[in-house]
């Protein structure tokens, strides 16, 4: 079957709309007409130079959308049946045996290689030359996605917009559920969000959410702090005009904060984070950090935990459905960060979202 998709021909290269042939579904799998998917920040990890991702390819790992045809033995989903798709995990390994899908064995050749593991590409260019896809089990930058029943979530409520649910599969999980499952923030504590985009936003509403008392955004842009001081931070602070933020953070926590959530991956962001927290604190990083990063060893005589998180520790299957329960609710308005584009507007949306113009770009089919 023929679809278009936004297809990333080098690491160097804007984003191209190609038509494209998709295979019929094997057992398994999940055939998603797309009717929405969001950009995030690790879809650009292709960009990097020297990063031995598949190109070309088609990127997009926030997708949602329709099942229009379903593989042998699928019993999950059926045609008809909306869904938020997710990142992709082999359910055999210890860690997916004990609800950790997120952790494993195979977690880097189901998302990142670029095909299935046996080589294969559900998808291909209309000459049939090779296609890098199946990234996070999906490449839903396209009209059509090919995912897996295991990494597809059944939407059961009739009353969300369905286009602006994709996030919720990534960026807004990983945020949310770091704050949630990682961290177990609790009633009343202190918790300080280093980054106010789609993650820190997603967690800052969570922290809320969960009720914690004093709710901190650090970032670089007032219109994103302004936006986080709306969704519920009791304070915020502008990183590029304030001397010392670790000093700023002790101040406004009465000495340190409970619970951090880095999601910068910048050293030295994170070797502030571990020095404003308190004895005892923990520091959730989900941000991918680049580079080496040291921390002095008395920095942790106190109790100090860093605990690096993926995609927010969550079980999809079950936290996907709490994080649309909470936004039917009015609780998680996830639609306060998200602003729409059509697929070939992708190269300004991206665009915008390294500029921080835009906080969550998402795609309407």
């Amino acid at each position: 079957m023929k679809i278009l998709a936004a297809v990333l021909p080098s690491h160097d290269a804007p984003f191209e709309i190609r038509e494209l042939e998709i295979a019929d579904p094997r057992p398994g799998e999940v055939l998603v007409r797309i009717v929405g998917v969001g950009m995030c920040h690790t879809d650009l990890l292709a960009r990097i130079p020297g990063v031995p991702f598949a190109s070309p390819i088609v990127l997009g790992h926030e997708g949602s959308g329709i099942v229009e045809r379903v593989g042998e033995g699928v019993t999950k989903v059926a045609p008809g049946d909306k869904v938020v798709l997710s990142y992709a995990s082999c359910g055999k390994c210890m860690h997916c045996e004990t609800g950790l899908p997120q952790y494993c064995e195979l977690f880097g050749a189901l998302n990142f290689m670029g095909s299935r593991l046996d080589g294969s590409a559900p998808l291909s260019g209309c000459d049939g030359s090779p296609m890098g896809c199946c990234w996070f089990g999906q490449s839903s930058f396209a009209t059509h996605a090919m995912a897996t029943e295991r990494n597809v979530v059944k939407v059961m409520a009739d009353d969300v917009r369905l286009e602006i649910l994709g996030p919720l599969g990534c960026g807004f999980q990983t945020g949310a559920g770091a704050v949630v499952n990682s961290l177990g923030a609790r009633p009343g504590t202190s918790i300080v969000i280093y980054g106010a985009g789609a993650v820190g936003l997603a967690g800052l509403m969570a922290a809320k959410i969960v009720g914690c008392g004093t709710v901190v955004a650090v970032d670089l842009h007032e219109n994103r702090l302004s936006l986080a001081k709306e969704l519920g931070a009791t304070h915020t602070i502008n990183a590029k005009t304030t001397p010392d933020v670790t000093a700023e953070v002790r101040a406004i926590t009465g000495g340190g904060t409970q619970y951090a959530l880095d999601t910068t991956g910048v050293p030295a962001v994170l070797r502030g984070a571990v020095d404003a927290l308190r004895p005892t604190g923990t520091l959730a990083v989900v941000g991918v950090v680049m580079g080496d990063i040291s921390f002095s060893s008395s920095g942790f005589l106190d109790g100090k935990t860093i605990k690096g998180v993926i995609e927010g520790d969550a079980y999809p299957a079950e936290f996907i459905p709490k994080m649309i329960e909470w936004h039917r609710r009015g609780t998680f308005p996830i639609e306060r960060l998200v602003k729409t584009y059509r697929l070939d507007e992708i190269n300004q949306a991206q665009h915008d979202s390294e500029s921080g113009v835009t906080i969550k770009p998402v795609f309407v089919l």
